[in-house]
């Protein structure tokens, strides 16, 4: 699915539409998203140096894993409900494409948790288990 598809299922926008295509997998969904050669998050992170912040890296695969759960987002926003285990292992910079690898650990009425692991180069950068609840989306 590309940007196009998925900003039907979530509400992100430009520029914090944070994954460019998205697939369902037999074991969950892979997802990429290429950083731009000059993005907002690593002005001033650091100068000469611009690394992505591992916030952003959450946010990445936290997007990059909505297609497992499209269905129970229906009328509703998933909201980050903590997160996990959340290690660092690679610098990823500007230009740097980041594949997502996405599956379901549980799923509770209204709670998810995914656990995702982030690549750039075959080599992992980021990995985790994300948290979400199900709201309402406000009118």
């Amino acid at each position: 699915m590309d940007k196009e598809g998925l900003m039907q299922i979530m509400p992100h926008r430009e520029p914090m539409l944070l994954v460019d295509q998205s697939e369902l997998t037999p074991d969950g969904v892979v997802s990429e998203y290429t950083i731009p050669d000059d993005p907002y998050f690593t002005h001033g992170h650091f100068p000469g140096n611009p690394i992505v912040p591992g916030v952003i890296l959450c946010e990445i695969m936290a997007q990059g894993s909505v297609l497992l759960f499209q269905e129970q987002l229906k009328g509703k926003l998933a909201l980050y409900a903590g997160m996990d285990k959340v290690r660092f292992k690679k610098s990823v910079y500007p230009g740097d494409t980041v594949r997502v690898h996405s599956r379901i650990l549980n799923c509770r009425g209204a709670f998810l948790s995914v656990d995702a692991y982030a690549e750039v180069g075959g080599e992992q950068c980021c990995s985790g288990q994300l948290s979400f609840m199900l709201v309402d989306k406000q009118k």
